[in-house]
């Protein structure tokens, strides 16, 4: 319980030195709100997409939300964890006697509670601002809860791995290029049909491809699945892949996290 409570304290930490980061809000929580905004001005217009009409706001939301969930995961955790490593928070950490499970659950609330709210305001803004339906059943809904689930999980214990690989000093491009590349080829700013076949198949190596399909089942009408490389929305494939890569992280990250900078004890 100890550990517990001083996870919760870990996490209001983690939340308050998160919010004077302005560039680590804009850019894992504020852009794809602002990306939604800025692709449902420029094709305002009804899009057609399988036999089904869209705003383009109903079209981008679901890339939108796939985004969101690795941004304020994995390039979160890998960029925080990075820089508090390189700047000695981390060895600090480990000589006081705060249980190292606490600075964990810190880092999970970071994720879940900023997740969830751009996830929220993301929301408000397609429906509000721009008249988007919203998903009126619970199963639809259920699909939602568990595909942001396991996303945000995988993005974040394969966000702490790969803190591994990284200084303060390259994170930066280490992290947001490789992520920016997969936004491209996922099905995120683009229709996954409109991609050239061999990056699709390099695509669906990677965990955003199947957010971003998990989540055009949530929000895209039944129709539209003919559309995905299998013809069906591949319900059971997305938890498989998913699980597989929250799997591998976490076993990753056990194996590969370091509290000290190289070269350093």
């Amino acid at each position: 319980m100890n550990a517990l409570a001083l996870g919760v304290d870990r996490t209001v930490l983690e939340l308050k030195m998160y919010s004077r980061e302005k560039e680590a809000v804009f850019f894992s929580f504020l852009f794809p709100i602002l990306m939604l905004g800025l692709f449902s001005v420029i094709f305002g217009d009804d899009m057609e997409s399988g036999g089904a009409q869209m705003s383009a706001a109903e079209y981008f939301l679901p890339g939108m939300i796939s985004a969101g969930i690795l941004l304020t995961s994995f390039q979160t955790m890998a960029m925080s964890v990075t820089a508090e490593r390189d700047d000695g928070t981390l060895k600090r950490l480990r000589s006081t006697p705060m249980p190292a499970v606490s600075y964990f659950l810190g880092k999970v609330g970071l994720v879940v509670v900023t997740a969830l709210a751009q996830q929220v305001l993301l929301l408000a803004v397609a429906k509000f601002a721009f008249g988007v339906d919203l998903p009126d059943t619970a199963g639809r809904w259920f699909t939602f809860a568990w595909v942001f689930g396991l996303g945000a999980f995988a993005g974040t214990v394969l966000g702490t791995a790969y803190s591994s690989l990284a200084s303060a000093r390259s994170v930066g491009a280490i992290v947001i290029a490789p992520m920016l590349i997969l936004q491209f080829i996922s099905g995120v700013y683009f229709a996954f049909t409109d991609i050239p076949s061999w990056l699709q198949q390099i695509a669906s190596v990677f965990p955003l491809k199947w957010i971003a399909q998990g989540m055009r089942s949530v929000f895209f009408p039944d129709v539209m699945a003919s559309l995905e490389m299998g013809g069906t929305w591949e319900h059971g494939r997305t938890a498989m892949v998913l699980g597989v890569w929250a799997v591998a992280g976490l076993v990753l990250c056990v194996l590969t996290f370091r509290w000290f900078k190289r070269g350093t004890t």
